[in-house]
């Protein structure tokens, strides 16, 4: 026994080794990858969000596939009247943009003319290069390729979510066929489902919360384009520790230079992001997830650098869902469970144990299983 156990402890730099090996050429792939997976996985973490309204939907009565139809014609003309409005105000903001780079420009010179009476030198033509007009008329038309890609990617994400949904119906059906036992793996399976649906779900609503109220604030402050500043905050709050403070930055620089803003305007915006932000995502957003689904705070940021150096934007927007994706995964089954804790923000709530399975299982699961168990028992 004591030899096995030698064994088994001189191989332990071998198989560390070859994990890290293996991490390597993943990562790789993926970073080579990244054009074929932004995509797939952008329309996964959207079909596993749309899951729930077709299972209650097929509850109600209705046949799965007229379910999967409904949930995507709500879903299509949702986005479609959300990209309307950000368009015709996007339209609207690049026709005002001259102007804004003009007030821009003045204060920039403002700025120069009062730190030069304090006595601090800087060279002006180093500078101005950054607010030059003329210089910078091209990056406009960047800015029109960049939105002609996303449409296509966006094109491609729709046609995969309507084919995955279908996929999904016939899913638990097609594993059964395929598997000798298949109980095991569709039980694992089904407790990954709930927990990314449940986290996916609550990170969505806290999301639109989030650019909901912060339209609101942009409304009554009276600052422009409150719809395009209220979809940022939506989408950049899925970026942890920065994504808040980033999405703060154009909305307030721009009643910061406005005619009918100034000083006070500006910091009473960004005391409404401060707030809003601080109530959302550090008191509500814990309370709802529950301390099983959170992450530490090295770790948020740590998959921020991670995923965004491997997928871009994109990357660094779904950083904590594809961390929280890796540890749900991590979480459902016994050898890599240790992981998942390790990723986690450490204390947790002591949480009564019906048996001994029953930590991986998700909270809102776990009275379900128990009495199931019983009864079988």
């Amino acid at each position: 026994m004591s030899k096995l156990s030698d064994e088994d402890y001189r191989s332990i730099p071998l198989n560390a080794t070859l994990a890290l090996a293996a991490l390597v050429v993943i990562i790789a792939g993926m970073k080579v990858g990244a054009d074929l997976l932004v995509p797939l996985l952008l329309a996964v973490f959207i079909v596993v969000v749309c899951t729930s309204p077709v299972q209650w939907l097929h509850r109600c009565g209705l046949s799965r596939r007229m379910s999967a139809l409904i949930t995507l014609l709500v879903l299509v003309g949702f986005i479609s009247l959300i990209g309307l409005l950000v368009v015709n105000s996007f339209s609207t903001f690049v026709e005002a943009l001259p102007d804004i780079e003009t007030r821009l420009y003045e204060h920039y010179w403002d700025l120069l003319n009062a730190l030069a009476s304090h006595g601090l030198a800087i060279d002006p033509d180093q500078l101005s290069s950054m607010f030059a007009m003329e210089e910078n008329g091209s990056w406009v038309a960047t800015l029109l390729g960049e939105i002609g890609s996303l449409l296509m990617q966006g094109s491609i994400v729709a046609l995969l979510v309507i084919f995955m949904l279908f996929e999904t119906l016939n899913f638990r059906d097609k594993v059964s066929r395929a598997l000798e036992n298949p109980a095991p793996s569709l039980e694992r399976f089904s407790e990954f489902s709930l927990t990314l649906k449940r986290y996916l779900a609550v990170k969505t609503v806290i999301s639109l919360a989030t650019g909901v109220l912060v339209w609101l604030s942009c409304l009554l402050v009276g600052v422009e384009f409150p719809l395009l500043w209220g979809v940022l905050a939506f989408a950049l709050n899925f970026i942890p520790n920065i994504g808040s403070a980033l999405a703060a930055i154009p909305p307030v620089l721009l009643l910061l230079v406005s005619q009918d803003g100034g000083v006070l305007q500006a910091l009473l915006l960004a005391s409404a992001y401060l707030v809003i932000n601080f109530i959302l995502g550090n008191l509500i957003e814990p309370r709802v997830m529950g301390q099983a689904l959170g992450l530490s705070t090295f770790v948020a940021f740590l998959s921020l650098v991670v995923w965004g150096w491997v997928f871009g934007t994109a990357g660094m927007l779904l950083s904590v869902v594809l961390t929280m994706t890796l540890k749900i995964a991590l979480d459902s089954h016994p050898q890599t469970r240790w992981i998942a804790h390790l990723l986690g923000p450490g204390k947790q709530r002591n949480v009564q144990m019906r048996r001994p399975g029953d930590a991986r299982r998700p909270p809102w699961k776990r009275g379900e299983w128990a009495k199931r168990e019983e009864s079988d028992a």
